[in-house]
């Protein structure tokens, strides 16, 4: 894989329609008359939502395995597909383009695929893939199925984002080409190479943190909002406790400087040996250091998302977001059922998701104030406790 510059229906029903004339069936190859040569699927948001669209990419590649599949993302996003072995290219696009610059890069990408499927419902992808597509799928909020998005798409799925997982929502549209629904969120990797594994071993290679054959616990401190904040007294507790217990601790985390006080911030009050890797990793070393963990403890972010897509044990430490919307798909579970409820916290498959208490989670809101800055009580008031509890249990053997 290379990167470029440059009241609805149940769960999986479906709208095809050749222009302005809709009709709902289910009869395969009513979009596409013949396999496709070529695939683009498109998806301009952020970080967990190309992460989240890697199951359809599986499905489109378990269907026709000799199909090349190109991305359409963000640039900044593309490292979350990093050796995605479904991926052929990556194509990134500027979040903030000019109107001008928008309209450039989709004319470079003028009827270039069979089929190009805007992965999530948003105006931008669906530009996108008109531009890009002989024929185009696309992801539509019921409310939004205009007669204009009717003359751009040959077929929508409805986008159920309100009451189903965000994989099974962009599913829905494997379900729309008659195809097979594979669940499989595909983390990101470093490849092959002998000289990068080599490199990225040598980084784990830290007498008097992590001792030869020493487990290992990666925590994931710092969400990119305030709103999904746990506590600083918390880390530190729980620091202190899996040293405790004979564990190593190592901290993962992105390259902005914030991050990286914080986690300094957080070595210092623990006063315990910590190999501290926040802003060293790209996207595929961070999931191949989830991969080698004993343990993943993180908060809603990507990374978490890419901790239980690796089959590591992982705790996700939710607040005020839709559990059942964005709650961290569990590796091997099936397609056609949700792995969360909207209340409670619990253990599916290789993840336990801890939800914060109290009566109003999850408000699904920003914050107790309603904005990307405010904190959340849920967080700033659950115990280092609870915690540990979920961590010690996720440390037990498989029974």
């Amino acid at each position: 894989m290379k990167s470029v510059q440059s009241e609805p229906p149940a769960t999986g029903q479906a709208i095809r329609f050749d222009h302005a004339k809709p009709k709902t069936h289910s009869r395969e190859g009513a979009i596409l008359s013949k396999p496709p040569r070529n695939i683009l699927v498109v998806c301009t948001r952020r970080i967990g939502d190309v992460l989240l669209t890697t199951p359809f990419v599986r499905s489109l590649k378990a269907q026709w395995p000799d199909t090349p599949i190109d991305m359409l993302v963000f640039r900044g996003t593309e490292g979350v597909v990093e050796h995605n072995p479904d991926v052929r290219e990556v194509i990134t696009v500027k979040q903030r383009a000019p109107l001008r610059e928008r309209i450039a890069d989709a004319m470079r990408l003028w009827r270039r695929y069979d089929l190009a499927c805007a992965a999530i419902s948003s105006d931008r992808p669906r530009f996108y893939a008109f531009f890009a597509g002989k024929k185009r799928i696309a992801l539509v909020d019921p409310d939004r199925v205009t007669r204009l998005n009717r003359i751009m798409l040959h077929g929508i799925a409805l986008n159920e984002h309100q009451s189903v997982h965000t994989v099974r929502s962009s599913l829905a549209l494997a379900s729309l080409l008659g195809i097979a629904e594979h669940a499989d969120v595909v983390p990101p990797g470093i490849g092959d190479d002998p000289v990068r594994r080599a490199r990225f071993d040598a980084r784990l290679d830290a007498p008097g943190v992590i001792e030869p054959g020493q487990p290992f616990v990666v925590l994931h401190l710092l969400p990119m909002f305030e709103y999904k904040r746990w506590t600083i007294d918390g880390w530190v507790e729980l620091i202190r406790s899996l040293r405790a217990a004979g564990l190593a601790v190592v901290l993962s985390g992105g390259p902005a400087q914030a991050e990286r006080e914080y986690a300094e911030r957080i070595m210092a009050a623990s006063g315990e040996p910590v190999l501290n890797l926040v802003g060293e990793l790209s996207f595929g070393e961070s999931a191949e250091l989830y991969r080698r963990a004993r343990l993943y403890i993180g908060p809603d972010t990507g990374a978490t998302h890419v901790a239980a897509a690796t089959g590591t044990p992982t705790v996700a430490i939710f607040g005020p977001t839709d559990a059942v919307r964005w709650g961290p798909w569990p590796k091997g579970w099936p397609a056609d059922r949700d792995p969360w409820p909207l209340r409670g916290s619990g253990r599916r498959g290789n993840v336990y998701l801890l939800q914060g208490e109290g009566p109003c989670v999850p408000c699904k809101q920003e914050g107790c104030d309603r904005h990307i800055g405010s904190a959340s009580a849920c967080l700033t008031e659950l115990p280092a406790s609870r915690v540990i509890a979920a961590a010690m249990h996720m440390l037990e053997p498989p029974r």
